[in-house]
């Protein structure tokens, strides 16, 4: 949109000209912190400074000794009462002072404030609580919660939250469906080759979860307000879900197709990586790189070469880390135009 067009909104009626102004006056802000950022920055913040690490210390004490009275007067009524509390205390500390660490913790407030609220305090572990009829319910129920929290006070972290609640509703639905799934065996278990549904739930929500996050993305591609930090709490959810599960899978296969489906699915996720600008996709799958790296190169005779392993992989992220940008830039020229291309972070076109 071009100062042409806010003429002519302002023209039309559509905006007064203290409100094109002020959109002017933002847009050159956005313009001017984006260029102020390194080229190859992936913005991240919890927070600000120590001072909001204070604050954060004495609002988690103020809360927790609030908890503590009501809870001895009311029993699981305290979870309810926190509620207006907790966003009572946003009112000053998100949407006035924007203090990032603070909301935070607020969020995770109100999160477990309307999930105990259901569930109340796992007294003798959390085995009561994972076989509680009303879980999927209290789970749903709290992701509204945060939902409509993030529409009032736009804490991205309400998205990671909001992707774990769907994260347990879906993992209940598998384990009722399929009740013979026992927890000792759920690292296994999420095998898609097992037959079990608790590795497609995970697939699934991985999915879901990576949709969310290149939406929010693509809504804010210079990455310089909270839509783009809303996207990287989901693609924390994201990466592991998918990179894990089917590397798991092609893992358990064995050597051979296994290993080389293995192979294909990094160098996919590295791929995908760079063309969402989110390392976390290639950092979830290190560990699976690290063994192939082994497998392939290393020699159980001679125990300096799982060193040399270390230090040929150590080079090779270290040196992507320090180019990303230029190998991004080559990958994305490389590809056709698809959709949404365009609305991605930007890349050297030459």
């Amino acid at each position: 949109m071009t100062r042409d067009d806010l003429r002519a909104a302002v023209a039309a009626g559509h905006l007064s000209e203290a409100q094109a102004a002020s959109v002017m006056a933002l847009a050159a802000r956005r313009l001017e912190g984006r260029s102020a950022l390194p080229a190859e920055d992936e913005p991240f913040e919890l927070f600000k400074g120590f001072a909001e690490i204070f604050v954060t210390v004495g609002l988690f004490i103020l809360i927790f000794g609030v908890f503590g009275m009501i809870w001895f007067a009311g029993g699981r009524a305290a979870f309810i009462l926190l509620i207006p509390i907790a966003a009572l205390l946003a009112e000053y500390f998100t949407r006035r002072r924007r203090m990032v660490l603070p909301s935070i913790l607020l969020t995770l407030t109100l999160a477990g404030s309307v999930l105990a609220s259901f569930l109340g305090i796992p007294i003798f572990g959390y085995a009561s609580v994972l076989s509680d009829p009303s879980l999927s319910l209290a789970l749903g129920v709290t992701a509204v919660a945060l939902l409509v929290w993030f529409l009032r006070y736009r804490v991205p972290f309400s998205m990671f939250l909001v992707g774990l609640c769907v994260l347990g509703i879906l993992l209940s639905a598998a384990k009722a469906v399929d009740p013979g799934i026992a927890p000792a065996q759920a690292v296994n278990l999420f095998d898609l080759s097992s037959g079990s549904m608790l590795g497609l739930a995970m697939l699934v929500f991985g999915a879901l979860a990576l949709a969310g996050g290149i939406w929010f993305d693509m809504r804010d591609p210079h990455r310089l307000g909270r839509q783009s930090a809303s996207g990287f709490w989901l693609h924390v959810l994201a990466a592991p879900a998918l990179v894990n599960t089917l590397a798991l899978t092609f893992y358990h296969m064995g050597p051979g197709a296994g290993y080389a489906l293995l192979t294909l699915a990094l160098v996919a996720a590295a791929v995908l990586a760079l063309v969402i600008d989110r390392r976390s996709f290639f950092t979830a799958g290190i560990g699976y790189m690290i063994f192939l790296s082994f497998y392939a190169f290393g020699d159980a005779t001679n125990p300096r070469s799982w060193w040399l392993v270390l230090i040929l992989i150590g080079l090779a992220l270290t040196g992507l880390g320090a180019f990303w940008t230029e190998l991004r830039g080559r990958v994305m020229r490389l590809l056709s135009d698809f959709p949404g291309k365009s609305r991605l972070p930007p890349f050297a076109t030459e």
